[in-house]
């Protein structure tokens, strides 16, 4: 396979993590695999040649510390730590340099973590099911854990691409879900769609920013977004049912 033209292209986190954290999203350009996956699809459980997927994987370790930690993503709550790394989990923490931490997604919310010592990070895989259920709690308890502390409130966060609230239609099953985990949620994140009986936009950004500040957070970026509508950038599975995914990482130097 010949090299691919254009090459690879990032987006970088805009937030005020420490100077030796590193975090880059991969966009879909820039990648060996064929349509519907075109071209860099870095998810090797959507039916893509394992030939290409693999490809694609080796070609972003060339701007990589160490090869991707990469999780079997089920929509939970559990958390890869650094003594206890597991292959299923929703979410992944380390204090270990060029450790790097990699989230796919193609719709659901990736969530970058780092804290102010620039010494513990995080991301998590965070769509409504995971949300309702507390994997940015989990994950953020697990950095507390590595940080030795109790405290939240040096912890920055970053919401990186997701389906927008504009694009998100989710029916009573989901509004219900949230209303039934116990912890508030700003009203406007399930918005009514009218003459659609028991249908509302969802705006997974709002539910996200809800949960991190319960938990403590004050700072988080990003969230501006939308897989959904971005089609030049973004894999979407809301969009185009079989497609690939794009990674969210992030390492301390």
């Amino acid at each position: 396979m010949k090299r691919p033209t254009p090459e690879i292209q990032f987006l970088s986190p805009e937030w005020p993590a420490p100077s030796q954290i590193k975090a880059m999203i991969t966009c879909r350009e820039g990648g060996f695999s064929q349509d519907p996956y075109h071209s860099l699809n870095l998810g090797d459980h959507v039916g893509d040649d394992p030939k290409c997927v693999l490809a694609n994987r080796e070609l972003l370790n060339q701007y990589l510390p160490n090869e991707a930690l990469w999780l079997t993503q089920v929509h939970g709550t559990k958390v890869s730590t650094p003594s206890f790394r597991l292959n299923e989990a929703d979410a992944i923490v380390t204090n270990q340099s060029n450790e790097v931490l990699a989230i796919m997604t193609a719709d659901c919310l990736p969530i970058l973590f780092a804290n102010d010592a620039g010494d513990v990070i995080g991301a998590a895989h965070a769509g409504w099911r995971g949300l309702c259920n507390g994997v940015i709690e989990s994950t953020v308890k697990e950095m507390q854990v590595l940080a030795g502390t109790n405290s939240a409130k040096d912890i920055l966060a970053w919401l990186g691409p997701a389906i927008g609230p504009q694009a998100f239609e989710v029916g009573l099953d989901v509004l219900d879900a949230f209303r039934d985990s116990g912890v508030p949620f700003p009203a406007d994140s399930f918005v009514e769609i009218p003459n659609n009986p028991g249908k509302y936009l969802a705006n997974l950004y709002a539910l996200a920013r809800s949960r991190l500040k319960s938990i403590g957070l004050q700072r988080i970026y990003g969230g501006d977004y939308c897989t959904v509508k971005q089609a030049e950038k973004f894999f979407s599975y809301r969009r185009d049912g079989v497609t690939g995914r794009f990674a969210s990482l992030i390492w301390i130097k």
